[in-house]
């Protein structure tokens, strides 16, 4: 049974609530949504004890302002932040224990997008088609299917599990900064662009104002269309990822609120870089890095092995 845990002061400039996803529906066009950095996410709930599917909260740019009404574990990852806990100070990646009466106050990011606080029994919302995640856009999940507001409570589920560790090591926290690498697999439609959109992979990009949870919109050269291009597809299903190209030669990365995409894909980030795109902010350098699909594969099983090292670490006794 749920318990109200938190009450929301201050929500901040978006904040919601967010699990690894809702999967399985997107060919009725509902989203996946989900955590935009599923790395830090994770993290955040093992370090509160929680299984990795657990609920989190989601602070884009502008963190959070809580008041404490139950016992409960905390803990925050993702972008770079100052923590207050009444008036000490907590360092990100890390864990600690709140009572009732305290206040929680979690400033703008300072190197960054986006925060992930779990507390150990995740956020008990109602599980709407498998997943506690908010879509926005279409007012489903979450809490009533909206952002946070001044005057939510916040319901938590009871902990299960007390990690030995309190904070995650420096070789488990991914580095930040204004210069992104992302990896890709070219395609399916890389035959559509002139040299098979090598240009992609030969300068960087910008990150432009337009970058949401649909997709990130980039500024760089202009990446033409082959002569035999229609320009234009029929649209068609797409997955977190996706590069598509407009007429403009200015490519949009895809993301977890987008469904289906109607112009020719010239390549598709790896699944194991997604997280990355959940912190780059406007005005941010993106270098894109072919790959084939071996290589993408064998990034993903040694992020799996990852995982399994940080959760060892974190849970051993101490």
């Amino acid at each position: 049974m749920a318990n109200d845990t938190f009450l929301v002061i201050d929500p901040g400039a978006f904040t919601t609530i967010q699990d690894l996803g809702r999967f399985g529906y997107q060919t009725l066009g509902v989203p996946i949504s989900g955590a935009m950095d599923t790395y830090s996410a994770r993290a955040a709930n093992m370090l509160a004890g929680n299984r990795p599917t657990s609920a989190v909260l989601e602070m884009t740019i502008q963190g959070c302002t809580l008041a404490v009404m139950r016992n409960a574990r905390v803990a925050l990852t993702g972008a770079r932040a100052e923590i207050r806990h009444n008036s000490i100070q907590r360092p990100s990646w890390s864990a600690f224990e709140v009572e009732p009466g305290d206040l929680l106050r979690i400033s703008q990011v300072s190197l960054g997008c986006r925060i992930y606080m779990a507390v150990g029994g995740g956020f008990e919302v109602p599980l709407i088609m498998g997943s506690r995640s908010t879509c926005t856009q279409a007012a489903l999940g979450g809490l009533k299917g909206r952002a946070l507001q001044k005057g939510d409570f916040l319901p938590a589920g009871h902990a299960e599990k007390f990690p030995g560790q309190n904070a995650v090591r420096g070789e488990f926290i991914p580095e930040m900064g204004q210069d992104t690498k992302l990896h890709c697999v070219p395609g399916p439609q890389e035959h559509m662009f002139q040299d098979k959109g090598r240009d992609l992979f030969t300068y960087p990009f910008t990150v432009s104002q337009r970058a949401d949870r649909r997709g990130i919109r980039l500024e760089g050269p202009q990446i033409q269309h082959s002569h035999q291009s229609p320009g234009a597809i029929v649209s068609e299903p797409i997955l977190p990822g996706n590069i598509q190209v407009p007429a403009d030669g200015q490519p949009i990365i895809l993301l977890r609120e987008q469904t289906t995409g109607g112009y020719p894909k010239i390549a598709t980030v790896v699944s194991t870089d997604l997280s990355k795109l959940g912190q780059v902010i406007p005005g941010d350098s993106i270098t894109f890095v072919s790959v084939t699909a071996q290589h993408a594969r064998d990034m993903n099983l040694e992020e799996q092995e990852r995982f399994k090292s940080l959760q060892n670490m974190l849970w051993q006794e101490t």
